[in-house]
């Protein structure tokens, strides 16, 4: 199974594909679309629509993880990355693609055990748990990776539920 694990934005946009190989996830590919900061909003948005789209027809993953969306303070970056976020999941829906979202605290428990874990933290992880070399950068990038993992571990978890319910 092939995973695109995303975490949104509009200036920078992490993205992690990894393959979940019985009980082994192994990194395919990772990155980030980026957009310029005084391109107009619409430009912006098309840019990471098309960045999206192409990747998924690359990579053809059978499923897309997001990072859900929390914001406390700014509402204008929110109301931006929300609507990033919603052409990323265009994107993917269009391709027929399923959809999870995970909050950072559920990220944080299925990468480290613990969901309020630091930043860093989750990164190393990341990356040990994917056997890198490095930390991803930028941080979006690891960011996504760990989206990725976290669905691979949920997926593995709720397949096995609904195994048992159906019985």
């Amino acid at each position: 199974m092939r995973i695109l694990g995303i975490d949104p934005g509009i200036a920078i946009v992490g993205f992690g594909f990894v393959d979940k190989e019985g009980s082994k996830v192994v990194p395919v590919q990772y990155g980030c679309i980026q957009t310029e900061a005084h391109t107009p909003e619409e430009e912006r948005l098309l840019h990471v629509y098309e960045g999206m789209t192409q990747l998924i027809d690359k990579y053809k993953p059978d499923a897309v993880a997001l990072e859900k969306l929390f914001f406390n303070r700014n509402v204008t970056t929110a109301m931006t990355v929300s609507q990033a976020r919603g052409v990323m999941v265009l994107a993917a829906v269009q391709k027929g693609l399923p959809i999870a979202e995970y909050t950072p605290m559920q990220i944080k428990q299925a990468i480290v055990g613990y969901g309020k874990a630091e930043k860093k933290q989750v990164q190393e992880m990341t990356r040990m748990f994917l056997k890198l070399q490095k930390v991803p950068k930028p941080d979006d990038v690891a960011d996504a990776l760990a989206v990725a993992i976290c669905h691979a571990h949920s997926y593995t978890l709720n397949s096995r539920i609904n195994e048992v319910l159906r019985k």
